[in-house]
């Protein structure tokens, strides 16, 4: 299964951005985890289909409305392993 994992950077933390990206990833079925960085990013990681890790980094680069994105690095991979639902993690 195609898996992405970014780091999100900009003003990031403090705005929501960790349960936005929650919900939209269980919006978009996908799955994964989310978490706050101790350098002020956020990092994810997220598996689905191609087309779906796509339109979801497309939403990444907006972010919630208080968030001002300024780069998203992305790499993708395979992988076998099974996330479980997307969720926050600390």
């Amino acid at each position: 299964m195609p898996t992405m994992h970014a780091v999100v950077k900009g003003k990031v933390q403090g705005v929501w951005f960790r349960a936005w990206t929650s919900d939209l990833a269980a919006e978009m079925k996908l799955s994964g985890w989310v978490r706050n960085m101790s350098d002020g990013n956020v990092e994810l990681e997220a598996s689905g289909s191609r087309d779906e890790l796509d339109e979801f980094l497309e939403r990444l680069h907006d972010g919630p409305p208080l968030a001002r994105v300024t780069e998203v690095e992305t790499q993708y991979r395979e992988s076998d392993a099974h996330q479980g639902a997307f969720r926050v993690v600390r």
